[in-house]
């Protein structure tokens, strides 16, 4: 299971992620260009310490990406798509998350293996970029049986 984030605009969005994907054990790709300097400050007081934790592998554009994919492309899409409560996830999925403004172009929508929504109540447009990351996540990694093991505290 990984998490890719194609051209995010802000940097805290992007060091919430990285903290959860450190916690859970889970990669995440960021396909540039970003809308800030991937050292920015917002970054590191989101991700706090946990960021430095993440697998990241940083992509110059869609192309590099799309190149080294190997899994299943899962979009998580205001537009369209499967309910996420009726989405079959497997364990080798790539969750696809666009733009906080303009999600992902159509060319990215239309090379999506599968298109996901998490249903909003009526009225409502969209969730925070990290808040939909963590359910989208949360959903899979419980089908696939992808959760971290306990450990002792």
């Amino acid at each position: 299971m990984r998490i890719a984030l194609h051209q995010p605009e802000i940097a805290g969005n992007v060091g919430t992620i990285l903290r959860m994907a450190a916690c859970f054990g889970v990669a995440v790709d960021l396909i540039e260009p970003m809308g800030f300097a991937f050292s920015d400050r917002a970054l590191a007081r989101a991700g706090m310490d946990y960021a430095r934790a993440a697998e990241v592998r940083r992509h110059i554009d869609w192309a590099a990406f799309e190149a080294g994919v190997t899994g299943r492309l899962v979009l998580l899409t205001t537009s369209g798509g499967v309910r996420l409560d009726a989405a079959t996830f497997r364990s080798g999925d790539i969750l696809l998350f666009g733009s906080e403004g303009s999600g992902v172009p159509a060319a990215v929508h239309d090379r999506a293996d599968l298109r996901v929504r998490i249903p909003l109540a009526a009225g409502m447009r969209s969730l925070n970029l990290a808040v939909a990351c963590g359910i989208a996540l949360g959903e899979a990694l419980r089908q696939t049986g992808g959760w971290p093991a306990d450990v002792s505290t």
